[in-house]
């Protein structure tokens, strides 16, 4: 049996944080795992560091479920993003350590392929409905069967998911919290304008999606599902803040566009009641912040019986380790709906080298045993941390709102 001998927390910032941990066996065997919570990033990294790899020493890196529960369970103080990200860390790295042993990628530890290819959408956005729609055709033309459409709105000066770069967005963008201004009565009227021009430009054979970003009551999202219906959007994402999980009850009332939620869920337990009671379509919670693949297992499990899809967060604010651990758990699941997509740097893919490939508008993690990444600890070295907050949202009248 493999036992573990060390681990440690790598800290890097190849053009935007990361935290990874590395697992280390006697055999020599080792694996990684993503631990990167966004604007927070050195409280897991201390989390890890302080009081779980003190418990990892000697255990046997096989037993993956028995160490999921003595982190979980043990830790009396459950759940929370913090926690499960640690968990999530140590649990994808002892899962790419059992695949190398193994000789075999995750997702046929998993069970193996259950489609050919994972579909995934990408960003699309702009300044204008005009620069979003540039945006969109481009990534029809590199063959992206599903799009995510975000642009900005006129009044305000800035947007969530607008960015100066068409590929790359980082909305961590400042030492301290950057304030923007929000107003949901101009955000109503340009997103039916932008869906309606995306399908005039696009046309029928490709999936439009949105990200409200948790920003409307449920009645202004049932607003806005409603008029968006002509344009059958593949779905609509953060409609509403899910801290009460029966506020989507409400959104279902009054439009039948596709829900999704969840990239800020951390546990079963925040999506059990969404779920259970059909009130969305996709859940996204993800590997890195929902206790890795052996709980995310338990999620898609679950919502399976209730005929929900996932559709895993993928922003950049996962590391390519994050994504690959992704790409194994999409490609083996049965109720796999669709994968978020956003392309990391050049800088970032020299640190973390990946087998995962992009063709025709799918995904695939490849068959390297393991996860088949890792990162370049020399080259990670050479980009120091550098403290990046999240953004904060205010009303017009200054009363701080939902970023």
């Amino acid at each position: 049996m493999p036992r573990i001998t060390s681990a440690r927390v790598i800290v890097t910032c190849p053009g935007r944080n990361f935290v990874t941990l590395k697992i280390e066996c006697d055999d020599g065997t080792t694996g990684v795992g993503d631990a990167t919570l966004n604007g927070r990033e050195l409280s897991v990294a201390s989390y890890l560091a302080d009081h779980v790899i003190p418990c990892l020493i000697g255990r046997d890196a096989h037993r993956i479920e028995d160490i999921w529960q003595y982190l979980y369970k043990g830790a009396y103080w459950r759940r929370g993003p913090v926690t499960m990200t640690a968990i999530a860390a140590v649990d994808v790295a002892l899962w790419d350590i059992k695949g190398k042993i193994a000789g075999l990628p995750v997702y046929q530890l998993l069970g193996g392929a259950s489609r050919d290819g994972v579909m995934v959408y990408g960003h699309a956005n702009g300044a204008t409905i005009q620069d979003t729609i540039d945006a969109a055709l481009d990534y029809q033309r590199q063959g992206y069967r599903a799009i995510r459409l975000q642009c900005g709105v006129p009044g305000m000066r800035s947007t969530y998911g607008v960015s100066n770069d068409r590929y790359f967005y980082e909305p961590a963008d400042a030492d301290l919290p950057t304030e923007n201004i929000w107003s949901t009565s101009k955000y109503l009227r340009v997103v039916p304008e932008l869906f309606a021009a995306a399908r005039e430009a696009l046309g029928w054979d490709v999936h439009l999606l949105h990200d409200i970003h948790h920003r409307l009551t449920p009645i202004e999202a049932g607003r806005l599902g409603r008029d968006l219906e002509p344009y059958r959007p593949f779905w609509l994402e953060d409609a509403t803040p899910a801290e009460n999980q029966e506020a989507f009850r409400l959104v279902r009332q009054h439009t039948t566009a596709p829900l999704a939620v969840g990239e800020v869920f951390n546990s079963i337990w925040d999506a059990k009641d969404l779920i259970q009671n059909q009130l969305i379509d996709y859940i996204r919670a993800t590997v890195v912040h929902a206790g890795g693949i052996t709980h995310l297992r338990r999620i898609a499990a679950l919502a399976d019986l209730y005929q929900v899809r996932t559709g895993c967060h993928g922003a950049t604010d996962l590391s390519p380790v994050a994504m690959a651990a992704a790409l194994h758990f999409d490609l083996s699941v049965p109720n796999f709906g669709i994968q978020e997509y956003m392309r990391h740097t050049a800088e970032t893919d020299a640190v973390f080298p990946h087998a995962y490939s992009f063709e025709d508008g799918m995904m695939h993690p490849g068959d390297a045993p393991g996860l088949g990444v890792d990162i370049d600890e020399e080259l990670a070295a050479r980009h120091e941390y550098r403290r990046a907050f999240l953004p904060v949202n205010r009303l017009e009248d200054g009363t701080l709102w939902n970023w």
